[in-house]
């Protein structure tokens, strides 16, 4: 699937697109990144691409126009028919939430889509209107631009490529993965099996240890309601809502208190 990324720092995405596991995805074009500059598609010497807000105030806005010139330039590239154009996505507080669903969705989807990063105080809302299809937000605070929003969603779409990860099994265990109802995920131990913190000795849950997996199993499931119905309470409500949560999960809780 290929992603056209609209960006005044493309410079930004070089080592995020070449380390780590999810590169694999990146280079095997698994995951097509295109990056564009709209400085690129501005007039003037200056290639100017914001200007002040009418109406007065802080800040300065990104323009329309090198905006849309550059829109047009990666049409013109990926050489769409009119009804299957990619969606234009807009990262912006304003937006709806991602979440895993989204993301399994964007990675499922063969079209990618054309990502926005706006910069200063917005981008001109006439681009908006004529333009995007549909803005996104990681959460309810404010970024100095899209870049980072647009790296985590090329993220989370990577890892979930086939082959991407190591173990084929590994994204199953995600939090929020239906694999798990959409419970978050339970913690986890590694060597050595008595770690000397810094307020004493701390040893790893003796049933990790003992090798009878179906009491590791419900030991992990029985972490994960606990955390998530401390932590995310409302994940507790939807999968039970939704039917998820069995006769032994609902006793679980119940004496969690």
């Amino acid at each position: 699937m290929r992603f056209d990324v609209i960006t005044l720092f493309p410079e930004l995405f070089g080592p995020f697109l070449a380390h780590g596991i999810n590169r694999r995805a990146f280079e095997s074009g698994q995951v097509d990144v295109h990056l564009w500059n709209p400085r690129d598609f501005a007039e003037g010497n200056y290639r100017r691409v914001d200007d002040r807000p009418f109406g007065g105030g802080p800040g300065m806005v990104m323009m329309a126009e090198p905006l849309w010139r550059c829109l047009q330039a990666i049409r013109a590239e990926r050489a769409e028919a009119e009804g299957q154009r990619a969606p234009v996505v807009l990262f912006s507080p304003v937006g709806e939430r991602l979440d895993h669903a989204g993301v399994e969705a964007w990675a499922a989807g063969p079209g990618g889509a054309v990502l926005v990063c706006g910069r200063y105080e917005g981008i001109d809302q006439r681009f908006i209107d004529a333009c995007v299809d549909r803005q996104l937000s990681l959460g309810d605070f404010v970024l100095s631009g899209g870049e980072i929003p647009a790296m985590a969603l090329l993220d989370a779409v990577a890892r979930l490529q086939p082959g991407v990860l190591g173990d084929e099994g590994s994204h199953q265990q995600d939090s929020f993965n239906p694999a798990l109802d959409g419970l978050l995920d339970s913690p986890h131990h590694t060597r050595p099996e008595v770690w000397q913190g810094p307020h004493g000795p701390l040893g790893v849950p003796p049933v990790l240890l003992g090798g009878h997996h179906g009491q590791i199993e419900r030991y992990r499931r029985e972490q994960r309601l606990a955390l998530t119905a401390r932590q995310r309470p409302d994940l507790i409500a939807r999968a039970r809502a939704e039917g998820r949560l069995g006769p032994d999960d609902e006793r679980f809780l119940r004496g969690l208190g």
